[in-house]
């Protein structure tokens, strides 16, 4: 079975796009929770355009309470490696952060910033941390994962998942796979994420090595169109109207 963890940080920016405390982070994610979700997923962006530093100790306590494992994304930053000592999330999955992007959008180049992580890495795995390393899908990689002291590496799947043709897609997910088995054989566990779906998931449940897939915004954006209906319906009842 491959784990699902919730990234909420779309919920977060819905939320700050109007100020206020709506709709409440915290209580989306006990809802995934709830709904079964095995863990929940926070990228804390230094300019906190979605989520802030009270809710990643707000989801800390959550996921502690609700013993499901709690994820912490992002650069190996100074303040942001404070906040993961602080808070001792199951695992921190360094992800590598380019000024102005609206989302994460390539791994980890090891060699050159092998420096940066081998510290990061020693130190929150000595508090018992789990480190996972956001990599692009290039099998030769994934040793130098390992060689640093990564315990996994989360594959990005953004090139597969906005492949449109056939064979682009079947190009893509033939280096997932090959990347997939060269992590094993390196003695990695593996993640992945970045713009899965409903209609591209399935390909990677094949892969018997992927413990974790985090997944935010489609999970969220289709969750507008499976929970609207119900929502008009529970306020046009608010309304007074009568409800067939």
């Amino acid at each position: 079975m491959t784990n699902l963890s919730v990234n909420v940080n779309k919920i977060a920016t819905l939320r700050n796009a109007r100020g206020g405390n709506t709709p409440d982070v915290f209580k989306a994610a006990l809802t995934c929770i709830t709904a079964g979700a095995q863990g929940i997923t926070v990228h804390p962006r230094e300019d906190q355009r979605h989520i802030k530093l009270k809710d990643v100790f707000d989801l800390a306590k959550l996921t502690t309470d609700q013993k499901v494992e709690y994820n912490i994304e992002g650069d190996p930053r100074t303040d942001l490696l404070d906040l993961v000592l602080k808070t001792m999330p199951d695992q921190f999955t360094l992800v590598p952060v380019e000024e102005g992007e609206i989302t994460s959008h390539h791994g980890w180049d090891i060699d050159k910033n092998k420096k940066k992580l081998q510290p990061v890495i020693k130190l929150c795995k000595e508090k018992g941390i789990r480190i996972s390393l956001f990599m692009d899908a290039i099998p030769q990689n994934m040793a130098k994962a390992a060689e640093i002291g990564a315990d996994r590496v989360e594959l990005y799947t953004g090139p597969y998942a906005c492949a449109k043709t056939e064979d682009q897609i079947k190009k893509e997910f033939l280096l997932i796979k090959k990347s997939h088995d060269a992590a094993l054989k390196a003695g990695l566990e593996l993640n992945a994420g970045h713009d899965l779906a409903l209609d591209n998931i399935f390909r990677l449940l094949e892969l018997k090595g992927i413990k974790e897939v985090s997944i935010g915004h489609a999970l969220i954006s289709y969750a507008l169109y499976a929970g609207l209906k119900k929502a008009v319906k529970d306020f046009r009842k608010a309304c007074g109207q009568t409800i067939n």
